[in-house]
């Protein structure tokens, strides 16, 4: 194996590079003839990194076109709120008529809505207008303050859940005005399962897909497991490595990324749908699990559940390792993961949970 490592960064690398430099001294020595085609582009707003082991040059570059176009066609589709075919289904919604609705987004919607339903509505995506009101979903150039509580409140009291949205074959409606489309916290994870499944299609069988730091990898780099940084709550530095291999995804979700301070207070953009505030009591989520639509939908719905409620949460959603970060910074998670995860602060307060078994039983709405 070379010692030119590939790690999946959270964000924000130069301040990591000294774990680069660590990977790198423990693998040198190894031998790899494999090689190994790395591209870098954006979608969604985010930094791409793609890794395909195993194929020519000129494929890999092939290969490598065609992921950039899959993902500018789903960026473009609904990867903003106000554009695209979301767009348009958020436009056509107040009306509480029925409207066809756009072929790219149905599975989407089908899978928010069975996500949404296990999470007890903590992940829900029909808080478009929540998110709006607190301007997450636009780059702020100037000072930011929380909305008013009354504003707030009555969006919370209006209660939109993805239940609400009527899917009659390719036909869509419903009845509560509150109810706008937002899939920032599952787009990610549906984009990257859809490239992957499409990598697969091609005959690649071992590669890694990252976008913003959240992952899927399939094989191996030639026989090696892939390692990937889960990034401090800080936002500085690392509190772990996980190797990943086969078919995983690790997908993280923190307070640290889209904020803003007023008044000596920082707010994240992790909204809890049962307060309509920042959630509280977690400050980050690791989220390891097969597929990513789920691994990305779990980690926003963990960090709202918190320490409280993360477990049984997890259990609903059927996913396969959780580590949580409290606000104490005490360091949640089930067996498996204490397994899988290397912790870099050996002196960091550790709760082990209880297994995690998958297909537990919904739980009850907000």
């Amino acid at each position: 194996m070379s010692a030119n490592v590939t790690i999946a960064w959270p964000s924000g690398r130069g301040h990591l590079l000294w774990i680069l430099s660590l990977l790198t001294l423990a693998l040198a020595g190894c031998r790899d003839e494999s090689p190994v085609h790395n591209a870098h582009f954006e979608a969604f707003g985010a930094p791409v990194d793609l890794s395909i082991v195993g194929i020519k040059r000129d494929e890999a570059e092939r290969v490598s076109r065609l992921v950039e176009g899959d993902l500018r066609f789903m960026t473009d589709a609904w990867g903003d709120p106000d554009l695209g075919c979301l767009g348009r289904v958020n436009q056509l919604l107040p009306t509480a008529r029925a409207f066809a609705a756009p072929p790219a987004l149905l599975p989407l919607i089908r899978a928010s809505q069975d996500l949404a339903e296990r999470s007890g509505h903590l992940f829900n995506p029909a808080l478009g207008k929540l998110n709006a009101l607190w301007g997450f979903q636009a780059v702020s150039t100037g000072r930011r303050q929380p909305p008013d509580k009354a504003s707030i409140e009555a969006l919370v009291k209006a209660k939109p859940l993805m239940s609400d949205l009527q899917v009659d074959d390719i036909l869509l409606r419903t009845g509560n005005a509150a109810l706008r489309l937002d899939f920032g916290a599952i787009q990610t994870g549906y984009a990257i399962d859809r490239v992957i499944e499409h990598l697969q299609e091609l005959g690649i069988h071992n590669a890694i897909l990252t976008i913003g730091g959240s992952l899927r990898a399939i094989g191996t780099r030639s026989g090696q497991p892939w390692p990937v940084a889960v990034r401090n709550p800080s936002g500085g530095g690392v509190l772990g490595i996980i190797q990943v291999s086969g078919n995983e995804s690790v997908f993280t979700a923190g307070d640290y990324e889209r904020n803003f301070t007023y008044k000596g207070k920082t707010y994240h953009h992790v909204l809890d749908p049962r307060t309509g505030w920042p959630a509280t009591g977690a400050r980050l989520v690791t989220v390891l699990h097969d597929d990513a639509t789920t691994a990305d939908a779990a980690a926003h719905a963990l960090l709202i559940a918190g320490p409280e409620r993360w477990y049984e949460t997890a259990r609903a959603l059927g996913v396969r390792s959780v580590l949580l970060v409290d606000a104490q910074g005490r360091i949640h998670l089930d067996p498996t993961m204490a397994r899988r995860v290397e912790l870099l602060d050996r002196n960091a307060e550790v709760i082990e949970a209880q297994p995690l078994t998958p297909g537990g039983a919904s739980l009850p709405g907000p």
